[in-house]
Parts: structure tokens; C-alpha cells; sequence
């Protein structure tokens, strides 16, 4: 959240490296969630009401990176 409320109020070439940086800070939530879920310190439950919306933020953030690549192609 921290890096997306900067990306918010940066300017447009500071935006891309800060969505990367969220980006990868949600695959490693997600991947610790995983890893938690599969050594049973949550159980299915648990696992299953996190994981989607974990999923739509990557969306989100794929979605505002892939916008941000369109608007300032790479030089």
C-alpha cells in the first residue's frame, strides 16, 4: 500500500519503478501466503478469503504498469 500511495502522487517516470516494486512485494505476500497455507499455519478457510482479492490487486497493478508502458514507452 505505502508504494502505491507514493506511485499516486509521483511523477510519471517515478510511477513505473514504483508499480514494479508493489508488484513484487504482492508476489511475495502471495507466495508467503501460499507457503503458510501449504505448512497448515492457516487452513482453507483462511486461504481461500485472502487469495482472491490478493489476485485482483495484482490485476489492478498489471493493469495501471501495462497503462503506464503505453503512455511513456521505454527509451
Amino acid at each position: 500500500m505505502e508504494l502505491v500511495l507514493i506511485a499516486i502522487y509521483s511523477s510519471k517516470e517515478q510511477k513505473t519503478g514504483l508499480i514494479h516494486r508493489a508488484s513484487v512485494k504482492l508476489d511475495m505476500l502471495k507466495y508467503f501466503l501460499q507457503l503458510a497455507w501449504e505448512l497448515k499455519a492457516i487452513d482453507n478457510k483462511q486461504f481461500s478469503q485472502l487469495s482472491p482479492p490478493l489476485a485482483e490487486v495484482g490485476k489492478m497493478l498489471g493493469g495501471w504498469k501495462k497503462q503506464l508502458s503505453t503512455e511513456t514507452p521505454p527509451v
